[in-house]
């Protein structure tokens, strides 16, 4: 069985508003049924008049079916066609009043369809499309009555039809739109919510797991000494940086709107063999803008470690261009031939490409890899550079 059709993401916003105005749309009927036997002796075609009626209310139950019903919230397209079809019945009705009643009771009274029932065309409108459209609804439906009524004299300043029909459009329409914006932050605190839960829960595994692996391994390292020495090294460098980074579990989790100086997070991956560079005034991004770039370079030095060998030095520096930020990271290693990148990555392994490029293209920034050839056997290394370019929007 093939799925069905994502639901609408503003149903779950507006579904209780949706379920209410149908309560309205019940007591604006039966007020219209009243009003229908008060005035049904000043009408010429009285029959007409009743089976005008009867559309008014089967239509009253069809459209609160569909709009009401859980089903709609699958066909946003249904919805929208029924507060049209909401708005066809509305005028045509208004019109009908014409072929039922004489001139001076239409002019001086309300339409067949009352002012009240009419309503529901604007209320639907205005949750559907907004104030605006709640607005623009009010304004046609009212125009509907006043050319019917033919009031479009002074009197259309002594009647209520058109402030209260906008009101009504204005008032919905902007319950709708906060009822939207809250469904979205509550569905957006529910994700960060979930998110971060499954941080914590891979921060518990790799605590329970990686942590005491490297921890073992930079004991029984520096317990051995000799060549494992720079084994319990790099194990003690990645212990660090884990334990760094499951202590951030515990940050707020919406800070996009917060700066944060970039440097501490470069100078954090100093070790002996990593050597950082940064200016004297604080260096600012957003929060997530920032913990990009330092994994970004936290992965080029992992690249370093991995690929230029034992011993091999890098070199971070940090400039701030004022419109945009540069980041170079560099090492003393043999260097990288030309187009492995590319061929590393046609075999499927995309570590550089999403780590460190994908990362800093997330930000509107490049990423470049400077290289010179393999040396010669014999030769001194040119080692490797990355330099990350990302923009920065400051005020001017």
């Amino acid at each position: 069985m093939s799925p069905g059709p994502e639901p609408d993401p503003a149903w779950g916003a507006t579904a209780p508003l949706w379920r209410a105005v149908q309560a309205f749309r019940l007591v604006t009927l039966l007020y219209a049924v009243g009003q229908q036997v008060a005035s049904v002796p000043h009408y010429t075609n009285q029959r007409l008049s009743w089976a005008l009626i009867a559309v008014m209310a089967v239509w009253s139950g069809i459209s609160a079916i569909l709009l009401s019903q859980w089903r709609i919230r699958h066909e946003p397209r249904v919805r929208t066609g029924v507060v049209i079809g909401d708005h066809v019945v509305v005028i045509a009705l208004i019109f009908a009043t014409r072929l039922v009643a004489p001139y001076d009771w239409y002019h001086g009274h309300q339409t067949l369809p009352t002012t009240l029932w009419a309503a529901n065309a604007v209320v639907s409108a205005a949750i559907l499309w907004g104030p605006f459209g709640g607005i623009c609804s009010g304004l046609v439906v009212s125009a509907a009555v006043i050319t019917a009524r033919a009031q479009w004299d002074v009197d259309v300043w002594r009647d209520a039809t058109l402030p209260v029909l906008i009101s009504v459009g204005l008032a919905l329409g902007l319950a709708s739109n906060t009822a939207r914006r809250a469904h979205a932050q509550l569905q957006r605190a529910i994700r960060l919510t979930a998110a971060a839960q499954e941080r914590e829960r891979l921060a518990r595994q790799v605590h329970d797991g990686v942590l005491q692996v490297l921890s073992y391994i930079k004991r029984r390292g520096n317990e051995i000494g000799g060549p494992t020495a720079e084994l319990a090294q790099r194990a003690g460098e990645q212990e660090v940086a884990l334990r760094v980074l499951i202590s951030e579990q515990g940050e707020p989790a919406d800070v996009s709107g917060v700066d944060e100086d970039l440097r501490p997070l470069l100078t954090a991956q100093t070790t002996p063999s990593v050597f950082v560079s940064t200016p004297g005034d604080p260096v600012l991004l957003g929060h997530w803008a920032a913990r990009e770039v330092a994994a970004a370079v936290a992965a080029a030095l992992a690249n370093v470690v991995q690929h230029a060998g034992p011993g091999a030095k890098a070199y971070v520096l940090l400039e701030d261009m004022g419109d945009e930020i540069v980041v170079s990271v560099r090492d003393d290693g043999p260097g990288i031939p030309p187009g492995r990148l590319a061929e590393a990555e046609g075999q499927g392994r995309m570590g550089v490409s999403r780590s460190i490029i994908g990362r800093v293209a997330a930000l509107g920034g490049t990423a470049q890899l400077l290289f010179e050839a393999v040396p010669e056997d014999g030769d001194e290394g040119p080692g490797a550079e990355w330099e990350f370019r990302i923009p920065v929007g400051r005020p001017q």
